[in-house]
């Protein structure tokens, strides 16, 4: 059993990179689950890498796009394994 988590239950695991940015997650109490718990209404996001709108591979940072199969994704359990 997994220390705060019910008997059984996995805990939940981004789908986003770890280092994509926003001031909607500066606020979160919870993993990024899905594209609205990253974007507020201003739509903007960054890479906490280059902390521009370009990842360090030259392309736009967004929710749609900052996951699994990137070259520059880096899992939010990265520093775990």
């Amino acid at each position: 059993m997994t220390p705060g988590h019910p008997t059984g239950s996995k805990p939940l695991v981004s789908p986003y990179c770890q280092h994509l940015s926003s001031k909607k997650l500066m606020i979160a109490e919870n993993p990024p689950m899905v594209d609205t718990d990253v974007l507020d209404a201003s739509q903007h996001c960054w890479c906490g890498v280059t902390y521009k709108v370009l990842g360090p591979d030259g392309y736009q940072c967004e929710p749609s796009e900052c996951r699994k199969g990137r070259d520059c994704f880096e899992s939010p359990l990265a520093d775990l394994l």
